[in-house]
């Protein structure tokens, strides 16, 4: 196989959206902190949402990305917690993928903690070939040609053979 066509993880953004600052997003963080082993960074809101008592530049999230091995690591551990398995709607056009975990306790290797209670997670997976540094290389930025972007059915295959993901069908 061509080397320039594999295909490979470039992220992994692991989020936890609380809508609200204080006690319940320092949870969240040190909870980030125990799976991935990472600082987390709190995300601040954009828009003014009254009904929901939000205003801009209030911190309402916190997320993680991880790069290389360590998320590959980190995502054999994640897709333990939802049993190996994904829906075909998970997967978008360009080929990342993103699922929920519900429980954070359903993650092999991480004990229930008293303090942090019940809190799920999103989890976000950008894929990538090599190449695809023109995007953002600052001198001389290009698009990547279409037959080069990665589709949502090679993305599918890709999960299925390295991760031995199963895609199982809504109910």
């Amino acid at each position: 196989m061509n080397p320039m066509r594999e295909i490979r993880i470039e992220k992994i953004t692991v989020n936890i959206g609380i809508g609200e600052a204080g006690e319940k997003l320092e949870k969240a963080m040190k909870l980030l902190k125990n799976i991935t082993g990472q600082k987390a960074i709190q995300t601040k809101s954009k828009k003014r949402i009254p009904t929901w008592s939000l205003r801009p530049g209030l911190p309402i999230a916190c997320k993680v990305t991880l790069r290389k091995k360590l998320a590959e690591e980190t995502l054999i551990r994640l897709l333990k917690a939802v049993e190996n398995n994904l829906k075909p709607n998970c997967f978008d056009k360009f080929g990342n993928f993103s699922f929920g975990v519900p429980e954070y306790i359903d993650i092999p290797g991480v004990e229930y903690d008293v303090e942090i209670g019940i809190i799920g997670l999103e989890v976000a997976v950008t894929l990538e070939r090599q190449g695809y540094r023109i995007k953002k290389r600052k001198i001389n930025k290009k698009k990547i040609p279409s037959k080069h972007l990665i589709s949502k059915k090679e993305a599918m295959e890709f999960v299925k053979e390295k991760f031995n993901v199963k895609l199982v069908e809504e109910e």
